[in-house]
């Protein structure tokens, strides 16, 4: 039998779902996507949080390749967010 354990829990999104959670290309963080209108990106390293709103569920959320941007999207919006700014 495999046994897993649990290394990280990122909580934080409150009672809403999370509709979706990626690793970044390095590893280094998890971006989640909520109902509660926002996104996430965790780092977890130093164990901040960046929260990215919009005004409505966010459904998904991914990073571009390069770990410089990130893609979220709700019921009608998409939006592309520098994470170098």
């Amino acid at each position: 039998d495999f046994e897993a354990k649990s290394v990280h829990t990122l909580s934080g999104h409150g009672l809403e779902f999370v509709n979706t959670a990626v690793f970044a290309p390095s590893g280094s963080s998890v971006l989640t996507a909520s109902g509660d209108g926002t996104a996430r990106i965790w780092n977890l390293q130093t164990k901040t949080v960046r929260t990215l709103r919009h005004a409505h569920s966010v459904w998904s959320a991914v990073f571009a390749p390069d770990s410089r941007r990130v893609l979220t999207t709700s019921a009608d919006t998409a939006y592309v967010w520098n994470l170098e700014s």
